[in-house]
């Protein structure tokens, strides 16, 4: 049985929108009850045309924790290979602040070559960026906990790094690690996580929960009090042309066949909803972070909250 209790997010990202439409869309899902909400790290479009609007996800997150007070908010998640891992420390620090206490730190190792190559990152082999991603975590841990950091490895060599103020959350804001290769991430994860989040069907996600038990058995960590989070789709009483539709976005972004896709998304009426959301709650989950396609309409996200998760809370 988990420790934590069911809790349900949104991952709106910062792409397609007016700024009022974003601030009013994050003033509505704090309302009506959300537990978490979420921008992205990519510097421009994805999945769609790579010209239109896209804000910046720090600095958009850094005016959105102005505009709630009670949502625990984060970026879903931040590419390690952006920003060096003590600018990283200090950017969670000052908005652990001015979100009095509610950030998350997401990090991953990231995935996306064509955004690297445009923008003039260097983008690794993946078990170097993985590898990287590690030290980063060490770094940043002890620069939130501690308030200080001195690395030598093979990625980074940082001094005397100082972190002052130290974060409101204590000892820090939690870590949440996104990604599921089972050799090297998974291993991450079970070393450094707070929380952990990817995407994929129940029973993914439940051979992916063993695989980080077994590495955190290795280390002789207990991985039950990593929160585990996934991402999913959802497409609420949807008509035939929007569930085709939201089939082939998560298909894309999940890189997979609209067959397997269909069996990570939540598609249908509540009660659809609620037995797709025990699947995954079986399996280990017990933080659902929804996408749904831009732009989203206020009342709806209202309405998933009223009619699903709150009867998905009470079960």
């Amino acid at each position: 049985m988990s420790r934590h209790p069911i809790r349900f997010g949104i991952a709106t990202g910062q792409q397609r929108y007016e700024w009022p439409q974003l601030r009013h869309l994050w003033e509505v899902a704090e309302r009506a009850g959300y537990d978490s909400l979420w921008t992205g790290d990519h510097l421009y479009a994805i999945m769609a045309d790579p010209s239109e609007s896209t804000f910046e996800g720090w600095t958009t997150l850094a005016a959105l924790s102005q505009h709630t007070s009670r949502v625990r908010i984060g970026s879903l998640v931040n590419c390690n290979g952006f920003r060096n891992p003590c600018l990283t420390a200090k950017m969670a620090v000052t908005l652990d602040h001015l979100s009095d206490g509610r950030f998350i730190l997401g990090l991953g190792a990231g995935w996306f070559e064509q955004e690297h190559r445009s923008l003039g990152f260097e983008f690794e082999p993946t078990l170097k960026r993985l590898r990287a991603l590690d030290e980063a975590c060490r770094i940043i841990k002890a620069m939130l906990a501690e308030g200080r950091a001195i690395f030598h490895g093979r990625h980074y060599e940082i001094a005397d790094a100082i972190c002052s103020p130290k974060p409101i959350q204590r000892p820090r804001p939690p870590l949440m690690i996104a990604g599921r290769g089972e050799n090297v991430l998974l291993k991450i994860v079970a070393e450094h996580a707070d929380m952990w989040n990817t995407q994929g069907n129940p029973e993914q996600m439940k051979g992916l929960i063993e695989v980080i038990r077994r590495h955190g058995d290795r280390i002789r960590r207990d991985t039950d009090e990593i929160e585990k989070t996934v991402v999913i789709t959802l497409c609420y009483r949807p008509s035939r042309e929007q569930e085709e539709e939201a089939v082939k976005f998560t298909a894309m972004i999940g890189r997979t066949s609209a067959e397997q896709a269909r069996k990570q998304m939540m598609i249908g009426d509540q009660q659809e909803c609620l037995d797709k959301i025990e699947l995954y709650r079986r399996a280990g989950i017990t933080h659902f972070i929804f996408m749904l396609r831009e732009p989203y309409v206020p009342d709806e996200v209202a309405r998933y909250a009223d009619e699903v998760f709150t009867s998905a809370r009470r079960d």
